[in-house]
């Protein structure tokens, strides 16, 4: 407006000015008066040119102010280093995500922004009435991984809550159980915006469910949405899993394996158990397709339904029967045998429903890894619970489950003549018994060539030490050959010990 009104201003002083001299006579003029008729014809001139720029000026600014006006309407963006990232349909399905900028920025409470992986298994937790299974779950995924498997695998902890007490503490304990995959960025803690849930107070029953099973299927809709759209752009896979799972050995390599193979085929998901949603296996890239179908009907069916009828949409045709669409379904989805995940939890995240289910096609799961190891005497000072001894343990034949350890206690094993080992490894827990691990224990050698004046016991060579259960690694020449090696507790533990795999490579 203040350019607009300058502008006017300008060109009555220039016009006038100009008028009143062109009517006197030039010969009347003094010499002063033409030099500054002159200068206002410069200023004429001028004043046509500000003109030209102000209009220009002007356009610019309503332009401008119909851009801001079109983007208000849009989506809020929040923070763009952390939005995950969305297509613009979900708020026509919650436009209450418009009220607040930052209702779909993730609350990262733990992550190192590990990208690129093959693999992305993502576990959704809520608050339970009963029990946890979540620390349970996570010892179950990340026993028995390779070095290499953990530098290609993200697991992503999805904390369903807007309690930021509860969220912290979900956190705090994974934290504390393993540091060591947190520090690394192999697990992550996210939970959603305090803004991200809609009221769920006026949902319509459906399927002859109560308002309470409506409304906790609703919100799991809406969990495993945000959570497969934050996690599609970190990896080529994304596998949907639950809090209250465990996984068979081996389980990283198979799906990979199983996934690189049926790559060429048209596949919307592959499961790998065939309860419910556990287990279901995704390429990223379909997950913004998979995510906005789930967001479109959110109020209306369970999740594993939606899955469902989106290979029905796919695939189906209406004027055929329900025998061809089976069949026609069948070719989106490919079924891994038998199953790599097993359901453990007995209390649903529903408050007062029981939840029995349990996978056929699971079979046993395997406790202990044999190994064929060389002759040698055993001695300890921690007592075996029932069969589990140390001996059937060291021939392949069983598990060896101990009594709570105190410090001092130790495993001797003791070889009838001196020789050469390459290499060992002592695994603790098991996938029934995470918790029954070996904690500040170190592995020494017994050289056969040191001084025979010092005492046995004070001639052992710490050759390495438990870190999260395992202890793995070689012996050095100058140590060579080994008379015997010996395992010692040097504090009290907590709990009992379970030794699920002993490996002397020889």
């Amino acid at each position: 407006m203040r350019c607009h009104r300058f502008k006017c201003l300008l060109a009555f002083v220039c016009f006038v000015s100009v008028t009143w001299i062109k009517s006197v006579h030039r010969d009347a003029v003094p010499p002063v008066m033409q030099t500054l008729y002159k200068r206002l014809l410069a200023a004429e001139e001028r004043g046509v040119e500000v003109n030209r720029n102000l209009s220009s000026i002007l356009e610019q600014l309503r332009n401008l102010s119909k851009a801001e006006t079109l983007n208000s309407t849009k989506q809020p963006t929040g923070d763009p280093g952390q939005q995950i990232h969305l297509q613009p349909n979900i708020y026509f399905y919650m436009p209450h995500l418009r009220r607040h900028s930052d209702s779909l920025v993730p609350n990262v409470v733990l992550g190192q922004g590990r990208r690129g992986v093959s693999m992305v298994l993502g576990v959704p937790t809520v608050k339970r009435s009963k029990q946890s299974y979540l620390v349970s779950t996570l010892q179950s995924l990340l026993f028995n991984l390779s070095p290499s498997q953990r530098q290609d695998l993200l697991i992503i902890v999805f904390v369903a809550e807007v309690d930021s007490d509860y969220v912290n503490s979900i956190a705090q304990a994974v934290s504390k159980n393993f540091p060591t995959d947190v520090q690394s960025g192999l697990l992550e803690v996210v939970s959603p915006s305090q803004f991200y849930y809609p009221d769920f107070s006026n949902l319509t029953e459906t399927l002859g469910d109560s308002k309470e099973r409506v409304k906790w299927r609703t919100k799991q809709n809406l969990d495993f949405s945000f959570l497969m759209l934050y996690a599609k752009d970190k990896g080529t896979y994304y596998v949907q899993l639950e809090d209250d799972v465990v996984a068979k050995k081996g389980y990283y390599n198979a799906m990979k394996t199983f996934a690189d193979q049926e790559a060429s085929k048209p596949w919307i998901y592959l499961e790998f158990s065939h309860l419910g949603f556990i287990g279901k296996m995704f390429r990223t890239r379909d997950l913004a397709m998979i995510t906005d179908f789930f967001l479109m009907f959110h109020r209306d069916k369970p999740i594993d339904w939606l899955l469902d009828h989106i290979l029905w949409v796919k695939v189906c045709n209406p004027e055929k029967d329900a025998k061809h669409c089976a069949a026609q379904k069948a070719s989106l989805k490919q079924r891994y045998k038998p199953s790599l995940f097993q359901h453990v939890g007995l209390h649903s995240s529903l408050p007062g429903k029981l939840q029995p289910l349990k996978d056929k096609d699971f079979g046993k799961q395997t406790l202990y890894f044999p190994h064929i190891n060389p002759p040698a005497a055993l001695n300890s000072s921690l007592q075996h619970y029932q069969q589990h001894s140390l001996q059937r343990a060291y021939r392949g034949e069983d598990f060896f489950w101990a009594l709570t350890p105190v410090k001092g206690d130790y495993i001797i094993i003791q070889f009838p003549q001196p020789i050469h080992i390459t290499g060992f490894l002592f695994r603790s827990g098991n996938t029934e018994n995470f918790g029954d691990k070996m904690d500040n224990t170190t592995v020494e050698v017994l050289p056969s060539n040191g001084s025979t004046q010092d005492k046995e016991s004070e001639r052992y060579t710490r050759v390495g030490e438990f870190v999260d259960g395992v202890a793995t690694g070689t012996i050095e020449d100058v140590l060579q050959p080994v008379s015997a090696l010996r395992l010692v507790v040097h504090s009290n533990s907590d709990v009992w010990t379970v030794m699920s795999e002993i490996h002397i490579k020889v």
